[in-house]
C-alpha cells in the first residue's frame, strides 16, 4: 500500500500499523508548513547559542539585558489560565508510552506532563505511538492490560489535565525530511500533537497545553510565540487557544523572565523551575570558568544558594505578571521490599514538597503515581487556595546578578567520580535501548540527570581537579574508571546482545564527551544518530505532486 505524503516531505521511519493516520496527508503538509516558514529561524537562534557562548568564554558576564529594563519596570500581566489550569498543585511527568499515560491520567494528579523530551527515547516508535497514545487519551480511547494480573486499566472520569512536553529548539527529527533536511523535533512533536488533538480537546472542554523545554533567551520564546500564532491561524483557533507553561532550565533563561513571558503573554500560563537540567546549564555555560566548579552532584541542592536564588526570583517575577511558578521534580521514588527505605524516600518528597510550598510554588512535579497523596497533602495542608498567584512579590531587583552565579562550597569526593560514571553508562544504556525514564538506585532519573553526570565529569577534568582523597581526575584515569565501571555494569545485564552492545555503545560515549577538548553541547545529540542508524534512504514513501 502506497503512503502518498505532500510535495517535499520524505518519510524515513517505517509505516507501521495506524502510523497512516497520524503521518496523514495533511498533518504533514501541516508540519511542511511549520518548518519551512520556521526552520531558518531556529537554525539562527541556535547559531545565536554559539555566539554567545563564546562571548562568555572570553569572559563577558551573563546579566539582565538593559535594553529590555522597560519590560522588567513596567506594570502589565500575562492572560489569565483556563479554568483547568488555575489549580495545579500536583502535576506527575513522565514519557508517552501506553502504560504510562493511563496511570498518570488516573493518579488524583491535577495536571499530567506527558514528556516526549527528557523522559522519553526517542525512537521513531516511540515517538509516533506516543502521538498515537496522546491522540486517543484525548478521546477516552485508551486502555492498558496489565500483564501480572490481567485487569484492564481504562481512564478515570477525574482524568488529569493533559500537557505535553515538545522536544526543544535544538533537536532533529532525523525520520521526518522536508525539502531534504529533518524538522525540528519541537515542531514535529508540538505540530501532530495541536493537528490532531484540537477539536476533540476543545470538545472536552479543554485545550491543547504545552511545557516548552530548554528556552536560553527572549528570542527562543518569540520564536515559539510565532509559532503558536500560526498554528492558531492555520488551524482556525480562537487567540489564546493554545497555552504554555516555559520550563526555566537553562541560565541564560533567568536573566530574562519577564522578557519570556513578555513574548509570550497571551499564550503563556506560568514557568517551571527544571533543576536538573538548570544545574546542567550551569556547567554548560561557565565550562571556561574555574571559579564556577561545583562540588559532587548530590550536594548540589535546592538549598544550594544560587539555586534557592534562582527558584525565588522565578516565584517573584511569575507572580507580580499573574502567571504561575511551578516547582520541580524529586527524583526519589517508591522503594519496593525495603520498608526502611521506602519511609526515607517518602520523607524526603515530602520535605522538598513543603519547601516548595512554603517558598510560594503553585505547583510541582512526582515521577509517580504513589507519590501524588504525599505532594497533595503537603500542598493541601499549605496552600488552601487554588494556587498562590494573590502573594505578591517582594522587589525582585533584591536579586543580584552574583546571587545566581555565585558557585557553592562543596566537595569533590571519589564516591562522587564513581556515582557520575555509574549513573550516566546506566542511564544512556536504557535510553539507546528505548526507555528514556530509568529507575536507577531508587531515584527516578532521566536525561538531565545523565547531563549533569557527565558535564560534571568534564569539568573537573578540563580544571585538573583533586578529589579529597587525593586523586587528580586526568583524562586517562576517568578513561580507565569509565572503562571498568562499564564493564561492571556490562557483566550485570542478562545476556542479551542488543543491550550488552548498548553499554558498550554509552561506555564509549560517555569516554568521548568527557574527555572531548570542547564541551559537547548536549549528549542527545551524540547518540541520536547511535540511536537510530542510519536513515539516509526513504522507506516505504511514494511522493507525489498535490
Amino acid at each position: 500500500m502506497t503512503h502518498i505524503s505532500p510535495t517535499g516531505v520524505e518519510i524515513l521511519g517505517d509505516m507501521d500499523p495506524g502510523y497512516r493516520d497520524i503521518l496523514s496527508h495533511d498533518a504533514l503538509g501541516f508540519l511542511a508548513g511549520l518548518h519551512r516558514r520556521f526552520e531558518k529561524r531556529r537554525k539562527s537562534l541556535l547559531r545565536r547559542r554559539g555566539e554567545r557562548q563564546a562571548e562568555l568564554d572570553a569572559g563577558m558576564e551573563l546579566a539582565f539585558p538593559h535594553e529590555t529594563s522597560d519590560i522588567r519596570a513596567s506594570e502589565w500581566t500575562v492572560r489569565p489560565a483556563p479554568s483547568d489550569l488555575q489549580d495545579r498543585r500536583v502535576e506527575i511527568t513522565g514519557p508517552v508510552d501506553r502504560k504510562m499515560v493511563v496511570n498518570a491520567l488516573n493518579s488524583g494528579a491535577h495536571c499530567f506532563m506527558a514528556d516526549f523530551e527528557d523522559a522519553t527515547s526517542p525512537t521513531w516508535k516511540n515517538l509516533v505511538d506516543g502521538q498515537i497514545n496522546l491522540r486517543n487519551a484525548v478521546r477516552r480511547e485508551i486502555d492498558f492490560v496489565d500483564s501480572k494480573n490481567n485487569k484492564r486499566y481504562k481512564i478515570n472520569e477525574n482524568a488529569a489535565t493533559l500537557i505535553v512536553r515538545p522536544r526543544g529548539w535544538h533537536l532533529i527529527e532525523q525520520h521526518i525530511h522536508i525539502n531534504g533536511e529533518p524538522i525540528s523535533g519541537s515542531l514535529f512533536d508540538f505540530g501532530l500533537y495541536v493537528f490532531h488533538n484540537h477539536q476533540a480537546l476543545k470538545e472536552s472542554g479543554t485545550g491543547p497545553y504545552f511545557y516548552l523545554p530548554k528556552i536560553e533567551n527572549r528570542h527562543e520564546a518569540r520564536l515559539w510565540n510565532l509559532v503558536i500564532r500560526h498554528t492558531e491561524n492555520e488551524l482556525a483557533l480562537d487567540a489564546g487557544t493554545i497555552r504554555a507553561t516555559v520550563l526555566i532550565e537553562t541560565l541564560p533563561a533567568s536573566f530574562e523572565l519577564d522578557e519570556i513571558l513578555y513574548e509570550l503573554k497571551d499564550n503563556i500560563v506560568g514557568l517551571n523551575c527544571g533543576r536538573w537540567d538548570y544545574i546542567f546549564s550551569y556547567i554548560k555555560r561557565f565550562r571556561t570558568h574555574p571559579d564556577r566548579i561545583l562540588p559532587d552532584r548530590a550536594s548540589v541542592t535546592m538549598a544550594t544558594p544560587f539555586m534557592q536564588n534562582y527558584a525565588r526570583r522565578v516565584i517573584e517575577v511569575c507572580h507580580r505578571r499573574g502567571a504561575h511558578a511551578m516547582g520541580g521534580m524529586s527524583a526519589f521514588i517508591p522503594v519496593r521490599g525495603d520498608a526502611e527505605a521506602n519511609q526515607i524516600a517518602l520523607d524526603k518528597v515530602r520535605e522538598d514538597k513543603l519547601r516548595e510550598v512554603k517558598a510560594g510554588h503553585d505547583g510541582t512535579w512526582v515521577a509517580h503515581p504513589d507519590l501524588v497523596p504525599i505532594a497533595l497533602e503537603v500542598f493541601n495542608a499549605h496552600m488552601p487556595t487554588a494556587n498562590q498567584l494573590d502573594h505578591k512579590p517582594m522587589d525582585t531587583r533584591l536579586i543580584r546578578m552574583s546571587d545566581l552565579i555565585d558557585a557553592p562550597d562543596g566537595q569533590i569526593t571519589n564516591s562522587g567520580v564513581h556515582d557520575n560514571i555509574d549513573v550516566a553508562i546506566r542511564y544512556m544504556t536504557a535510553w539507546l535501548g528505548g526507555r528514556g525514564a530509568v529507575p536507577i538506585r531508587n531515584l527516578m532519573e532521566d536525561a538531565a540527570t545523565a547531563e549533569i553526570s557527565r558535564a560534571q565529569l568534564w569539568q573537573w577534568r578540563q580544571f585538573d581537579c583533586v578529589t579529597t582523597e587525593g586523586v587528580k581526575l586526568t583524562s586517562d584515569y576517568l578513561t580507565g574508571l569509565i572503562g571498568k565501571i562499564g564493564d561492571v555494569i556490562t557483566a550485570e545485564l542478562p545476556h542479551d546482545d542488543a543491550m550488552q552492545t548498548n553499554c558498550q555503545t554509552a561506555t564509549r560515549l560517555l569516554t568521548q564527551l568527557v574527555t572531548a577538548e570542547d564541551f559537547p553541547e548536549f549528549l542527545t545529540l551524540d547518540a541520536y544518530q547511535a540511536l537510530i542508524g542510519d536513515r539516509r534512504t526513504p522507506m516505504r514513501l511514494t511522493e507525489f505532486d498535490d
